[in-house]
């Protein structure tokens, strides 16, 4: 698995038009946080069950690539985290050329606890949009 900060991640996604990009975060975190345009919504798990389903994950993000497991898969979450057991699950599944997107949508907290100010996708003042 690669891992690129958001700005290598779009200079990337801008580069290779053939590229999956996917946002793996819930949908109300998509739906109401915002996310890029173009990017594919397949979360990693859903509320209210909380846990992720590994060989389902991969099967859709599979069908989403139209079974090309050595297209590149380009992998969003809030900070960078749910994209790393995201990441692994699809190399088990034999995609080959797996990105993850350092930070995420929204940053790493800071020393408040908040998120936004640090780093991420929006703070890199990328393209997103929102509900």
């Amino acid at each position: 698995m690669k891992h690129l900060t958001p700005v290598e991640a779009h200079a990337f996604l801008q580069s290779r038009p053939d590229a999956l990009f996917v946002d793996v975060r819930m949908e109300i975190e998509y739906l109401y946080v915002g996310h890029p345009p173009g990017v594919v919504h397949v979360p990693w798990y859903e509320y209210p069950q909380m846990q992720a389903d590994p060989q389902g994950f991969a099967a859709q993000v599979a069908r989403e690539a139209g079974g090309d497991r050595q297209r590149p898969v380009v992998l969003l979450c809030r900070s960078g985290k749910r994209t790393i057991d995201a990441g692994q699950a699809l190399e088990a599944a034999g995609f080959t050329d797996v990105v993850n997107v350092l930070h995420g949508f929204e940053g790493e907290l800071d020393e408040h606890f908040q998120r936004g100010r640090l780093n991420g996708w929006r703070h890199d003042g990328l393209p997103w949009e929102q509900l």
